[in-house]
């Protein structure tokens, strides 16, 4: 059988969710006093993209969990080209517990799924980033106190990945979740289709809006990101055009409620998607939601260890595992 693994915000259920952002709190308030990859058990960690929090958090939080950070050079090893994904998928299985890999397609990521025999984690593709949006949801809960009911605005270019992964988590949460994009930019109708759907069971929901003030007004989080995602440089000119309306500025700010919280994945491009004055303003939660990833990430790695049958979930401070009590 084929373990759980994330792959997408949506293979997590509410309830879930809810047990690794309890899990991630857990961990961050004694990073290490749980070793469920005690062993030490390694995991193989790639990367296909330009990073810095994404490998640093999951380097130091493997480390923290007991584990070994198998740092794997995707360019020397030729995944897909020297190799195709599924042998090297058999191969990693072989030589780790887990596998996390930071790429582009996201159907190569569950053809390693599918190979592997261990859990993969989403570490960013093109179409998702799980991890980050684990790790502005516990940002969220520490600064606000809770998730559901909560409406969060994503302004700017809400076709990528953080758009994506913004509709399902936000609506697994029981979050309102606006999309603030230009025609043309925003999020597939099926991926506002699954979100709504998710949003029917939790009390959520979600929309589309054009007019950035529209999307920003009332809410209780406000996020962007880069309007020029990696691979989309050549178009970095005629972006900046369309999404200067976009712009979250200390303006467009002012129709959240006032004490909504900024968030950004970074890096940040000050004076393009975000201003100076905001991202470095008291409202900016960014530095906080940047050392999350690291505890969001832990959480994540132990679930899956738990629910693979690497480690006891007894080992865990929460209870990941559905009828289990502490």
């Amino acid at each position: 059988m084929t373990p759980r693994s994330l792959l997408r915000d949506d293979d997590l259920s509410p309830a879930e969710q809810a047990a690794v952002l309890d899990l991630a709190a857990a961990f961050k308030a004694s990073p290490y006093a749980h070793k469920p990859l005690a062993g030490p058990r390694s995991v193989a960690v790639l990367f296909d993209k330009p990073t810095l929090r994404t490998q640093t958090s999951f380097s130091a939080g493997i480390a923290e969990l007991g584990g070994h950070p198998m740092q794997v050079d995707s360019l020397l090893a030729g995944v897909g080209v020297r190799e195709s994904v599924a042998d090297v998928a058999r191969v990693l299985g072989g030589q780790a517990s887990a596998v996390v890999w930071r790429t582009f397609e996201q159907a190569k990521l569950e053809e390693m799924a599918s190979y592997s025999g261990v859990p993969v984690i989403n570490a960013l593709t093109d179409d998702f980033h799980p991890c980050q949006l684990l790790a502005d949801l516990l940002t969220v809960r520490e600064h606000r106190g809770t998730l559901a009911g909560l409406t969060a605005a994503f302004v700017g270019d809400g076709a990528n990945n953080m758009g994506n992964s913004w509709l399902l988590a936000g609506a697994t949460a029981g979050m309102h979740v606006v999309i603030g994009a230009p025609e043309g930019y925003a999020p597939s109708q099926a991926m506002f289709d699954a979100a709504a759907k998710i949003a029917t069971t939790t009390g959520g929901s979600v929309r589309l809006e054009l007019d950035p003030v529209a999307a920003v007004t009332g809410a209780d989080v406000v996020i962007t990101d880069t309007w020029v995602s990696m691979g989309m440089e050549d178009e970095a000119a005629a972006r900046a055009e369309v999404f200067a309306p976009y712009c979250l500025d200390e303006q467009l700010l002012a129709y959240a409620d006032p004490a909504a919280i900024v968030l950004h994945c970074l890096p940040a491009y000050r004076g393009k998607e975000i201003s100076a004055g905001v991202l470095d303003g008291p409202r900016s939660v960014v530095w906080d939601e940047a050392e999350n990833r690291r505890h969001a990430q832990k959480a994540v790695l132990a679930f899956l260890a738990v629910h693979a049958g690497l480690t006891p979930a007894t080992e865990l401070p929460v209870s990941v595992l559905p009828g289990e009590t502490r």
